[in-house]
């Protein structure tokens, strides 16, 4: 089977410092992947080329790239899946994350995000006798995020560490409610508290989806993320924006079956706080201006009852 790879390159040594694209015909097996054919590129093709792997079953999580636009293990990639009629296949480095050289990527960041959410066990106990015990039904619920090996695909697609680096990330996040929900630890309200005050914590997730689209192991980090929120809210950890914005939206669905728009960002940020209502004026205005701005008069959803029957089933 031919193919051709699009692959993007970077030289540190090179003094511009610029990233080219560089094309390469190989000729590969049909049930070959993606790591396969870079392997023969770098093998018979260009010795320069560098890229990492290691186990090439999926579970060291070291070949993680962008294929096509999107992270993804390569060595879980096949060719055909995503060229089956020999269409080029473009590869480069994961994103937000520092190139190295051509597809290697440094994991310095990543690692510096999982160690902000102390992924490990605090008991409040020593057992007198043997190791610290949890249920199998507790253990099954950690088992989904205990999957995650540490690949940075949901990092390197991540919508907001486009524009925030300090944004904990998801796989961080994830990591985070993996303890959070163990029941031997013993600092689980300290963690919410750190996550919910701390700015880049979870309420800064904007819900993309793209985390759980390029998981190659069904962590699902947003739907982690979100159990973290209604934890936070369970504990009565609501005296943050992203708390506030969240209480507000539900109850006006709940009180007129859709979100009013004008009130919203008030509620959110707090009537009488001065200080952000103030920030707010200038956006509020240009959108004022347009003729995009939320109308302050809120009409409820004629079907509004269906919705608050909703609620109440759900709350019961």
């Amino acid at each position: 089977m031919n193919v051709n790879l699009k692959i993007k390159r970077f030289d540190p040594t090179d003094s511009s410092k610029n990233s080219w694209w560089q094309e390469y015909d190989v000729d590969i097996h049909k049930d070959s992947t993606v790591l396969d054919a870079l392997i023969h590129v770098r093998e018979y093709e260009d010795t320069s080329l560098a890229l990492r792997c290691a186990c090439r079953a999926s579970i060291c999580g070291s070949c993680g790239m962008k294929v096509n636009g999107s992270a993804k293990l390569v060595c879980k990639t096949r060719v055909v899946e995503i060229a089956p009629n020999s269409e080029q296949i473009v590869v480069e480095p994961m994103g937000n994350q520092p190139v190295i050289k051509d597809l290697v990527v440094s994991l310095d960041t990543f690692f510096n995000q999982i160690k902000r959410v102390k992924p490990y066990l605090q008991p409040d106990h020593i057992p007198e006798t043997g190791e610290y015990i949890a249920s199998n039904e507790s253990m099954e619920n950690l088992l989904t995020a205990m999957n995650c090996i540490m690949c940075g695909c949901c990092v390197s697609d991540c919508t907001v560490l486009e524009v925030d680096d300090n944004f904990i990330g998801p796989a961080a996040l994830a990591k985070a409610w993996r303890f959070v929900d163990d029941p031997r630890d013993s600092k689980k309200i300290d963690r919410l508290k750190d996550l919910n005050d701390e700015d880049g914590g979870f309420w800064d997730c904007t819900r993309c989806m793209q985390c759980v689209e390029v998981c190659p192991k069904g962590v699902d980090p947003m739907d982690r993320i979100m159990e973290l929120r209604d934890i936070a809210l369970t504990n009565g950890l609501d005296n943050t924006y992203g708390a506030k914005h969240a209480k507000a939206a539900s109850n006006h669905i709940e009180h007129s079956g859709r979100i009013d728009e004008f009130r919203l960002p008030l509620e959110s940020k707090g009537i009488f706080n001065i200080k952000e209502i103030v920030k707010l004026m200038l956006p509020g205005l240009r959108f004022a201006l347009k003729k995009r701005a939320p109308s302050p008069i809120h009409f409820k959803n004629p079907n509004q009852k269906f919705v608050k029957n909703l609620f109440k089933k759900v709350e019961k």
